[in-house]
């Protein structure tokens, strides 16, 4: 019992910073691309204007570059999503068993009785959560062959 609770505050945890760092990279990435343009429309002005218009284009375009490039690298999102259903799942399963419903439930059963189906299932969900993170998160992607 105690593992599963603290499984699922630790997941719980990562999901929350994960969603932080993906919304914040995002916003900049999303805030910074529309910016841009109209920074690069400035850069027609004369004197001191255009030169900032264009050293301001310079630096959102890099801070955009860099914001997607981290978010690509880290995943937040994927990062954020497998641990929000993990311990979603988590959680489900630890009221599950708290109740003595769905697999919990039977004519005589108690927690006792029910105590190692409980960890079975809980160890199945991290390991399920194990391969699901080496597969879609930890990983990199490849690319198709040919496509450049």
């Amino acid at each position: 019992e105690l593992r599963w609770l603290d499984q699922v505050t630790w997941m719980e945890g990562k999901a929350s910073k994960s969603q932080r760092l993906y919304y914040r990279l995002r916003l900049i990435t999303i805030v910074g691309a529309v910016t841009v343009p109209a920074l690069v429309a400035l850069n027609t002005l004369d004197g001191w204007a255009g030169n900032a218009a264009q050293i301001g284009s310079w630096v959102v375009s890099l801070v955009v570059a860099v914001s997607a490039a981290v978010e690509g690298f880290f995943q937040f999102g994927q990062r954020w999503r497998n641990y929000r259903s993990t311990a979603e799942r988590l959680k489900a399963e630890g009221w599950l068993y708290f109740e003595l419903a769905g697999p919990y439930a039977s004519a005589d059963g108690s927690h006792n009785d029910m105590y190692q189906t409980f960890v079975s299932r809980v160890e199945e969900q991290i390991q399920k959560d194990v391969d699901s993170y080496i597969v879609e998160v930890a990983t990199e992607k490849q690319r198709p062959t040919g496509v450049s």
